[in-house]
Order: structure tokens, then sequence, then C-alpha cells
């Protein structure tokens, strides 16, 4: 098929999505989701209350409510709500104190002071203390617990309880990320101590301390917390949350649209086509922004079509990330050269991306011995070059980037099979165990720079999130050399050749970083867009009165 035909066809699918997607009737709309900018405007006057509920569309459910034990984000998402931790991001993607009452930095970050607020209470009614924390790290660094976020913990050399509330670690030298460990989730000792964490209740009935409690769990339908009343903060203003298994986005988007969800994130399409009618402007606010973060297709390293740099460097040139912006994201994000966002002070301005030249890729996998059979796909050693794209089901967008990148490669004579798997399998059973071809995945970056647990060799492993299995020493070097100084310079200087070595050697196709599109009901009062996204403020999201469809006596 030409490229001329190929894009045409396109075209016609892309204009019918719209006819069938741009509906202007609502009659499956539920009245109650009526609202006009006037209602809304009075109701933000009346100042906030308790009370509502609020339905979130997520295209999986959570793989496991231990947080350690889950790098989903499906179980990220819930898991906010149900722990806490003794530092936190603000919406200026800022660490403060959250459960913290005391925090001092001493001897130039080699040693870390932390006092926990009293009264924190667990949901069983039990005090959250220091003791707690030193169980949490205890646990990190055994090595029977299946976690890839480990590192962290194990870079402290000496943790002292100094009493109930106070603890203080004790680094060999400094260590960039320090700060960042106190940023995850604290677990309950009394709870877990004597619990085998592969096989424990308590992954899907969870004893946290956060803002909402589990209160029911309805395995691949739903989700459902419930404001926690003895929150150290003071309880949430909405009562329930409510997050509903729609593996399919178009299915998610009918339901949004009939009234039966208030929050999803929106495709491209449904973003600049689908909802731009009176009825979404008057009942529903919309978000743009560039996430942190980036969609790429990842190779098994182990598979022997991927084993060598330059058959990776081929397939780059291969494929046109502006094609993949233009045609997958409709111009809703930018093209993506490396596991950094532009814009951000680690990222490297200097590296320039692989030119779409599909007759240079022709060349080097010629160099490689890959030579064209008479049916047009590329053979060596009389074995096709053949491979399957794996996914997850429900994400159109990836479904999509692969279909493009599907036609792109089979120009060069490499034969793509596309598959999707329901996400908690697709996770559990083929990327936590190295069972694939190439995934095509994405990462959300975290606020430090630092990509140990993704790049570094010893995460190359059952369950780790090297699960590509890409292995450098150079890089290795240079990973543990920018987690060891806080100064901005040494840092940039590793982490600019560490973007350099993987530009060279593609252990990702790296693709593009989208735009975020949240969409939410315009009944939910208080959010606040910022750098961090608008979840930051979620526990100061209110509803009036009138318009909540849900209420716990408080």
């Amino acid at each position: 098929m030409s490229l001329n035909r190929f894009l045409m066809i396109q075209i016609i699918i892309f204009i019918l999505a719209l006819f069938w997607g741009c509906d202007n009737s609502h009659e499956q709309t539920v009245e109650k989701n009526n609202l006009t900018r006037q209602m809304i405007k009075d109701h933000q006057e009346e100042g906030p209350v308790p009370g509502g509920r609020i339905i979130i569309g997520s295209t999986g459910e959570p793989s496991n409510l231990i947080p350690p034990l889950a790098s989903d984000s499906a179980s990220s998402d819930i898991n906010s709500h149900l722990y806490v931790a003794p530092l936190r991001y603000n919406k200026d993607i800022e660490l403060v104190k959250w459960a913290a009452e005391e925090l001092e930095i001493k001897d130039e970050g080699k040693r870390i002071y932390i006092r926990l607020k009293p009264g924190i209470k667990w949901f069983d009614g039990q005090e959250l203390t220091a003791h707690d924390v030193h169980f949490t790290y205890e646990l990190m660094i055994d090595p029977s617990t299946p976690t890839a976020y480990a590192q962290d913990y194990l870079a402290i050399s000496q943790f002292k309880v100094l009493d109930r509330y106070s603890f203080e670690v004790t680094y060999d030298q400094p260590f960039a990320r320090a700060l960042v460990t106190w940023a995850l989730p604290v677990l309950p000792r009394h709870v877990l101590e004597d619990e085998d964490l592969l096989r424990t209740k308590y992954s899907r009935n969870p004893v946290g301390a956060g803002a909402y409690r589990l209160h029911r769990w309805d395995a691949g339908r739903q989700v459902i917390l419930r404001a926690n009343p003895d929150y150290f903060e003071g309880p949430p203003m909405i009562d329930e949350i409510v997050y509903r298994v729609v593996p399919d986005t178009a299915t998610m988007f009918l339901e949004l649209k009939s009234g039966n969800l208030d929050l999803m994130s929106l495709t491209p399409q449904q973003h600049l086509f689908q909802t731009v009618d009176e009825y979404w402007q008057e009942n529903f606010q919309k978000f743009s922004y560039l996430v942190t973060g980036y969609t790429y297709l990842g190779y098994n390293l182990k598979h022997p079509f991927f084993a060598s740099v330059r058959v990776r460097q081929a397939l780059a040139h291969a494929v046109d990330k502006n094609e993949l912006v233009k045609g997958v994201l409709l111009g809703e994000g930018v093209p993506s050269i490396g596991p950094y966002v532009p814009g951000t002070w680690v990222f490297n301005e200097g590296i320039e991306d692989y030119p779409f030249d599909p007759e240079l890729a022709l060349e080097m996998l010629a160099e490689e011995g890959w030579e064209m059979n008479r049916n047009g796909v590329l053979e060596k050693n009389g074995v096709p070059f053949e491979f399957t794209i794996l996914t997850n089901q429900g994400n159109d967008l990836r479904v999509r980037t692969a279909t493009i990148l599907q036609y792109r490669l089979a120009q060069v004579g490499v034969r793509v099979r596309i598959r999707t798997v329901e996400w908690a399998t697709f996770i559990r059973e083929f990327v936590d165990k190295g069972r694939f071809d190439a995934v095509l995945l994405a990462w959300s970056s975290a606020q430090d720079p630092d990509i140990y647990n993704v790049w570094h060799s010893s995460q190359a492993r059952e369950n780790g999130l090297n699960f590509v299995y890409y292995k450098n020493e150079r890089v290795d070097e240079l990973l543990e050399k920018g987690r060891r100084s806080f100064d901005r310079e040494v840092r940039k200087k590793a982490y600019d050749e560490i973007q350099e070595i993987l530009h060279h050697d593609q252990p990702y196709m790296f693709l593009f970083i989208p735009n975020a599109l949240p969409i939410v009901h315009g009944r939910f009062m208080g959010i606040e867009p910022a750098p961090a996204g608008i979840m930051h403020s979620f526990n100061q999201w209110w509803v009036p009165e009138e318009l909540q469809r849900f209420s716990l006596q408080r």
C-alpha cells in the first residue's frame, strides 16, 4: 500500500470517527448532569461544603495496594489517597513537609533528621510512629521484598529511631535523592511485620493513614474509596471516590457523556473535536498541559533481533516522530528524544534526533546482514524480521501509535504484529517477567532527574524497572555519580552524557511527550491548575450541596 493511500484511509477513518463522536443531541445525558456557567458562578460564591462523590474513569484496575509492590499508574493513583509520607510535592513540584513536623539536613546532606507529627492514625486507630518508618526501611532493603524501589533505601548506611516520633538517617556520602526517599509511603509495622507480602490479604484490604479508606473493591469493575474522618489534616471535602474500570477509552467517553463518569483523560480527538459544543462548555472543565513523561517503544534486548545497536538505530531512522505527533496526538504534544522533558534544566539541548530516512535505514540493516526476500520482508540466515509490539488494552493512542509504527517499519521490510493485553496481566505476566519482543508504554518522569531504577544494570531483572535488560557500564557510573552530588552542574554534566549514550544505544525508541488532557465535570469546585497538574489540590475539591449525588454523615 502506498503512503498516500494509507494516509487517505486514516483520514477517512478519522472523519467518520468525528462524525460519530460529535453528536450534539445528548439525549442519553442525564438531566442532573446539565449546568450553566451562571449556575457554576452562583455556587462558587457559596463557599466550600463537604460531601459528594466523584467517579473517575480508569482503563485498568490496580495490581496491588501495597505501594512498594506496585509500579503501575492505576495502583499509584489509588495508593496516593490511602497512604502518607513524611514529605510530598506541592503544586510547584517542590518537596515540603507532610507527615513530618520537623526536617533538618545536616553534614552537607549526609544526615537527615525528621520528626513526625504526633496523632497521625492508621485506619485501625493505631498511631503512626517512627517505628513504622523504620519498619518500612527494613522491608525495602530486604532482598526478599519484590520491589523496584529498594535503591533509595539501600543508600542509607544507618537508621536510628530517636524516640516515638523522631528518626535520623546517615549516608556515607551525599545522596541527591535523599529527600525524595522520604516522599515514599510509610507502611504499618503492626499490620505487615508478620505477613508474606506476596500473599497477604492487605494487598487488597490496605491499612493506610491517608485521606481516604478503601470501602469496596469489585474486581474488574470498580474501586470505591471513602473519606477518612480521622485523617490528620482533616477529612477531604469529597466524601467518596469511585474508580470505574473501563478498559476502552471510546466506551469511557460515552460513559462520561452519559453522566456516568465525572473525570477522565481525553484523547486528542475527544479534546479537540468531540467536546467543543455548548453542552461540553457549560457542563465540563477541560485542561491541557505537557506531561512530565514520555511514550516509548522498548526493545527486549535479550531478543536476537535487537541485540545490535545499528539495528536499533536503523529502526529509529525508519519512523517519523512528527507524523506520530500529528497523526496520534493531533499536535497535542512534542517528539521525544530521551527520558527528559524539553524546557527542564536536565534536558540535553545538544542532541539532534535521528532524521526520518527509510533509505538509510535499509542500508544500515543491510550492513547488519538483513536482506529483502521476494515477499518484501527482511531475512537473515533464513529468519524473517518479524516481531510483536505488546501494549495494554483500552489505550487507543497506543494502539494508533503501534499501527503507524507497524506501517512505517513495513516500508523497510520489518513485519510487525500488534497485541493488546488487559492491564494487570500485561504488567504482571509480560512486562515484569520480560516476556515480550517490544512493548509500547509510557513513563512518568520523576521530579528528581535520577533515573537509576530504570536504567542501571542492577535493575535489569525480573520485576525490575529495567525490564528491557539494558546494561552499560558507563551509564551505571554516571547514574551513581549523578545521585551522589547535590551540585547541579555536576549532575547536569552526568545526565547530559547519559542522554547522549541512550540516544546512541537506542534501548528505547523514544517517541513523544503528550499533553495531559483531563476533563472534569463542572460541579467540582476548587480545581487549581499548576505545574504539578490538577490533582495536587484534590482534597480541597468540593461540590455545592444541591449538586451532590452522595453524602456521608459527618
